[in-house]
């Protein structure tokens, strides 16, 4: 869904840059909830307001909404079919893959320099092995990412709040969150 939108929003309607739908996306992965509904409300919002965005939120998840009304209508009554289970078990790698590359593009836009790589890896650990709530995670990261920059910035370092643009430095692949 994000590749489809990122076309149409850059390429196909100019309404943003490539680097201004790298960040949105990244900030749309930080809220709760789909990453693609998140772009596309904060795309609708910048576009027309509170209506742009409640229209882009219709328009990204009725087509969704029905899929999965036809698929689990399907499901029920085939359910116990060996093929269609089998299908359904080998959908998860596919699932896993597309997270995987969700990930990757989020992080290609987000991963800054060594502080923010180390960042990463330490969260991405603490999800795994510790059990926190991203909630609280995400409040500690904001709060951890302001002392970094002040620190920094005391100490004469640099500190990068942007990334160079990244087109055309990684092959664009598609996906479809």
């Amino acid at each position: 869904m994000l590749p489809i939108i990122e076309r149409e929003v850059v390429n196909k309607k100019k309404w943003m840059q490539e680097d201004e739908i790298g960040e949105l996306i990244s900030l749309a992965g930080s809220a709760p909830g789909g990453v693609g509904v998140n772009a596309a409300a904060m795309i609708g919002h910048r576009q027309a307001g509170i209506a742009g965005a409640v229209s882009a939120v219709m328009g990204v998840t009725c087509p969704t909404f029905l899929i999965v009304i036809l698929i689990s209508v399907f499901a029920i009554l085939f359910r116990n079919q060996p093929k269609v289970e089998a299908a359904l078990k080998g959908m998860n790698g596919g699932i896993i893959a597309l997270i995987s590359m969700a990930a990757y593009r989020t992080a290609r836009y987000s991963i800054l320099d060594t502080t923010t790589a180390i960042a990463a890896i330490v969260t991405v650990a603490v999800l795994l092995f510790a059990g926190i709530h991203p909630l609280y995670l995400i409040i500690t990261g904001l709060i951890c990412g302001m002392a970094v920059i002040r620190i920094k910035k005391r100490l004469g370092l640099q500190v990068k709040m942007e990334k160079k643009s990244v087109t055309g430095s990684y092959p664009e692949l598609e996906y479809y969150i």
